[in-house]
């Protein structure tokens, strides 16, 4: 194992521990992926975080073929797909956040309650259907849901955030988290206004240049 692929197979570690940090994740609910050559690192299957090490990481290649000690995460399925069907995605977090999961529990989309909805690359995070977990159907369901998106719920299930990095996909599905427990909030003060969607665009666009600057070096 090389220098690079440790420490990414670290950095999938490291990502799943600061879920449980951020309280968006109990327990081994929760996995992570990454592009690595012609497949993907993905975390193990039922492993506490705190015990994961390098080698624990199993590869899946774009064959269907497995490399590892462990037994990939049983979602490894919309993790394969969707990085397949996104050629712009290089991760994947899959989270049980509280307060997301409840709204995907309802079966209900979250709609633009705040503009921070835009990092989704749209004016709402669809609902997946229901399907069992781990299986292809659910995969299908997920792949169809993030069309044109960056995050999606998946009924009675959790979040699925993608994004360019591990970092920028755990920031996204920690966001959706906060957006849901706002909506939550704000159903029981009231009726929530929601953003247009025309806004919503705006701000799309806004946010594609947000963020810090490269250093120079």
């Amino acid at each position: 194992m090389g220098r690079e692929e440790k420490a990414l197979r670290q950095r999938l570690i490291d990502t799943c521990l600061k879920m449980t940090a951020l309280g968006i994740n109990q327990g081994t609910s929760g996995n992570v992926s990454v592009r690595w050559r012609d497949g993907l690192l993905i975390t193990p299957s039922g492993m506490p975080y705190e015990d994961m090490r390098p080698t624990d990481i199993v590869f899946l290649g774009s064959d269907g073929t497995v490399q590892g000690r462990q037994e990939p995460s049983s979602e490894w399925r919309f993790h394969r797909d969707i990085l397949a069907a996104r050629p712009e995605v290089d991760a994947v977090v899959h989270t049980h956040s509280v307060h997301a999961t409840a709204v995907a529990i309802c079966r209900k989309a979250l709609p633009a309650v705040h503009y921070m909805i835009g990092f989704v690359g749209g004016p709402t995070v669809r609902c997946a259907p229901y399907a069992t977990f781990g299986s292809q159907e659910l995969s299908n369901h997920a792949v169809k849901a993030l069309k044109g998106r960056n995050a999606c719920l998946l009924a009675n299930h959790g979040v699925i955030a993608v994004g360019p990095t591990v970092d920028k996909a755990l920031f996204l599905a920690q966001e959706i988290e906060v957006l849901a427990r706002q909506y939550i909030l704000a159903l029981q003060v009231g009726t929530p206004r929601i953003l247009p969607a025309a806004e919503i665009a705006t701000v799309v666009e806004k946010f594609k240049n947000y963020g810090p600057k490269p250093r120079k070096s």
